[in-house]
């Protein structure tokens, strides 16, 4: 039986909001709020906020988004403690221990307490510390779909997978994943000696500098790499076709402007998009993500993958949100930051 919940009662949390969009040093990109929470819906949680993590939409959010919809409250990945479950909620209970990556449609995580829809939301993994799990969920959804969903690979696909951005979060998730559960040879780029070695934690067999990068991946893959993962796509659209075969395939995460992929249609080469929070707003029936968060979870516990929290700070208030975005913004982390209350 689900606890009772009034959902014409308006109730509010403490969060951290935009103001307006701005640059990460303007006074109104981040101040502490309190808003409106979501009435619960019959397939929604309420759940307790314990740590966030920071991710590069943030940062795209906060500088780009409409100031009528402010205040805006950023922040996708969470993990916390369910509170409350709506009427047709049959996955969890209250008292659940969870993680997840949000939606676009609904306000972010940098909050107490926040409203999201039990379909998106995995049980967090108990070998993870909840700081440990709030780093995972977007990088681990999106590390999946990109191999799974749209490369269609399997534990006896092989040839040679090229991991742009190896040492930042969905590429590190990407690595691991790739490593564990397929039969690829995994070639990731870094640059300075920090990445480097992040990057072979994770389980790059080989690591090359973005720079040279048709010359250092020639070197190690004469014959081509077939898939590639792309983070930086602007400007390496002529570097990926000369790197594919014939029908390779490219997955990409970002959103460059002026971007050309004309140079592919020579060897009927293949190029994806792939955006996380699609499911969630055009199919939000579905429970896809929740399926792939508690499946990585298993991983996690069984020691298969491993956590890429590599920064911690404390308070989630507009201060600490703040240093968190400078910090992110930097682009010269290895790994996640993460924020825990």
């Amino acid at each position: 039986m689900c606890p009772s919940h009034d959902t014409s009662r308006s109730r509010t949390t403490r969060a951290v909001a935009s103001l307006a969009p701005g640059d990460v040093d303007a006074p109104s990109s981040f101040a502490d709020v309190e808003i409106a929470l979501d009435p619960l819906g019959p397939h929604d949680l309420l759940v307790e906020i314990r740590a966030v993590s920071v991710n590069p939409i943030d940062l795209k959010t906060r500088i780009a988004f409409e100031e009528k919809t402010a205040p805006k409250v950023l922040g996708y990945d969470a993990a916390g403690v369910v509170l409350e479950v709506g009427d047709e909620v049959t996955a969890c209970g209250v008292g659940d221990e969870v993680y997840y990556a949000g939606s676009l449609a609904r306000p972010g995580t940098n909050a107490e307490r926040h409203v999201v829809d039990d379909r998106i939301v995995g049980h967090k993994p108990t070998s993870l510390s909840f700081a440990e799990a709030a780093a995972a969920p977007l990088t681990i959804i999106t590390a999946w779909e990109v191999l799974f969903d749209k490369l269609q690979l399997g534990p006896d696909s092989s040839g040679t997978l090229l991991v742009m951005g190896g040492a930042g979060g969905v590429g590190s998730m990407v690595t691991q994943l790739a490593r564990q559960l397929t039969n690829v040879v995994v070639i990731a780029t870094a640059s300075r000696n920090e990445s480097r070695k992040w990057v072979h934690s994770m389980g790059a067999h080989h690591v090359v500098d973005h720079h040279n990068l048709k010359e250092e991946v020639t070197r190690i893959a004469p014959e081509g790499v077939r898939y590639i993962f792309s983070s930086f796509s602007k400007g390496n659209e002529q570097n990926y076709a000369d790197l594919m075969p014939v029908h390779g395939q490219v997955v990409a995460i970002d959103g460059p402007q002026g971007f050309d992929i004309a140079p592919l249609k020579r060897k009927a080469q293949t190029w994806h998009w792939e955006s996380m929070f699609a499911r969630p707003l055009f199919q939000p029936e579905s429970t896809a993500q929740r399926d792939l968060l508690d499946e990585a979870a298993r991983l996690f516990d069984a020691g298969t993958l491993k956590s890429t929290l590599s920064t911690t700070l404390h308070g989630i208030n507009a201060d600490t949100i703040r240093e968190a975005h400078r910090q992110v913004e930097g682009f010269t982390m290895v790994g996640k930051l993460v924020v825990e209350r």
